[in-house]
């Protein structure tokens, strides 16, 4: 039997950063990865994808240029899902390419074939050729990622009633979408559909969306939704999905309203994907939603040898804080001093517009009963949002009134990902309105807007009064 100092189930961002880590560290590392390629989820059927189908929408629809030519104008006049799929494949294929050559120069070793335990420190593997093979790890990472939840009263078809992994594969652009679902997969796909004309209806029993972010913001944000003609019926179930015999669906809400569509996707959350690892025999248990408690620190499971990392621990499900919990665990597994990461980390939702946020939000701000002022910025006051042509795009910074110190960031619009991550630097260096107020940016840029919403806040919060 092979023995290693980790073994590490999983491809995806967790997998990869926390088995490159350990190699780096001089151990013998092992990735098992049942996909047909390395990657994962987040390369093949999540992160990278749908961000580059994302990216393709809004190219080849001409999204970007509309603020100047009108909402008629388009790159391309007749935009196919092979168009979508173009681009994507090259894509993946770079992603993963770069990613074998990562393993390689590391003497990361990976086989392709299923896992699953048979004590705590020992796995087996069904290869695709049907050979068994047993390794034992001193420690085993899990970062086996999730799958999409499919409750059995959707009828998933695959073609006109789809889950998240499947949209990939659709062979034509629907002209109507409903999307059951508003968190955040849904809503990316809800928004990149309605970027290329298609008419989106989003469905979600909760009467409000992305309860985590700034309300403002999510304001701000269905406001944009619904001046495009998305229709967001919020606070209702849909109870009933049926193809009809037209090849059409039709989705009965509980209040009693019909909508019919050209194709649904459900994306009501996701499972995690450990229900084939045989957890019992290594004396783990997952949650009703197939997830994995861990260590918060560390990411050790109840088990001592065994870790998990990634979206099957659960929130903030995130590519980039997968990364870093990988490789967290990755170094303790291996006896290596860890470091626990900064405390505020970005967060990305890549809708159209997009949005990104770090830090406190006004509503918890307010829990908190921390004195506050707030500073506002429409990418609109910016000359590059009049270059771009923006007529949408807030940000908002958040600022204690005590000790001046920037509290939150929070963005929705153009470039709101790219953006955040000045804020972020800020909070985690624990700066203060004036370096807004102070600081010089380029300009034309929307980074600029940094400056504008630090002078709103600091023009209500007065000047410094200097001491001594």
């Amino acid at each position: 039997m092979n023995q290693y100092d980790l073994v590490v189930v999983g491809s995806g961002p967790a997998g990869r950063r926390a088995a490159i880590q350990a190699a780096k560290l001089g151990k013998k590392v092992l990735v098992v990865e049942q996909g047909k390629r390395v990657g994962g989820v987040s390369v093949h059927t999540g992160t990278i994808p749908s961000k580059t189908l994302r990216e393709t929408a809004l190219n080849l629809s001409g999204w970007r240029e509309r603020g100047f030519y009108g909402r008629a104008y388009r790159v391309k006049q007749e935009i196919s899902a092979d168009d979508l799929r173009r681009r994507l494949l090259i894509t993946l294929d770079h992603e993963v390419e770069v990613l074998e050559h990562q393993f390689a120069r590391n003497r990361v070793q990976h086989l392709r074939g299923k896992a699953s335990f048979i004590d705590a420190q020992t796995l087996q593997i069904v290869k695709d050729d049907g050979e068994i093979i047993r390794v034992s790890g001193t420690s085993i990472l899990l970062a086996v990622g999730t799958k999409p939840f499919r409750p059995d009263y959707i009828p998933f078809d695959g073609k006109t009633v789809l889950d998240s992994d499947e949209l990939l594969e659709i062979e034509d652009l629907p002209r109507s979408l409903v999307v059951i679902g508003a968190g955040v997969i849904g809503i990316e796909y809800a928004t990149i559909f309605s970027a290329l004309d298609t008419h989106v209806t989003v469905i979600d029993p909760k009467t409000t969306m992305l309860d985590f972010i700034d309300k403002e913001i999510v304001e701000d944000f269905i406001y944009q939704l619904r001046d495009r003609n998305m229709k967001l019926h919020l606070g209702q179930k849909a109870e009933k999905v049926e193809r009809t015999p037209d090849g059409k669906c039709s989705i009965t809400l509980d209040s009693g309203r019909t909508i019919l569509c050209e194709m649904v996707l459900f994306a009501a959350g996701r499972m995690g994907a450990t229900d084939t690892l045989n957890l019992p025999a290594a004396g783990l248990e997952a949650d009703s939603r197939g997830r994995l408690s861990v260590n918060p620190e560390t990411f050790q499971t109840s088990v001592p040898n065994i870790y998990a990392a990634g979206d099957v621990v659960g929130f903030p499900s995130l590519a980039s804080t997968s990364m870093e919990q990988g490789r967290i665990a990755a170094r303790v597994a291996v006896g290596a001093i860890a470091k626990e990461p900064p405390k505020f980390f970005p967060y990305g939702i890549y809708a159209v517009p997009e949005i990104s946020t770090c830090g406190l939000t006004e509503e918890e701000v307010k829990e908190r009963g921390i004195p506050y002022e707030c500073g506002i910025a429409r990418f609109r006051e910016t000359s590059r949002g009049h270059i771009m042509g923006l007529d949408s795009g807030l940000l908002k910074l958040i600022f204690s009134l005590k000790t001046r110190r920037l509290l939150g960031v929070h963005i929705v619009g153009e470039g709101a990902t790219e953006l955040v991550h000045i804020g972020q630097a800020v909070l985690n260096l624990k700066g203060t309105v004036e370096y807004f107020v102070e600081n010089t940016f380029n300009y034309p840029t929307l980074a600029e807007a940094y400056k504008i919403a630090g002078l709103d806040a600091g023009n209500r919060m007065g000047e410094l009064v200097a001491k001594g």
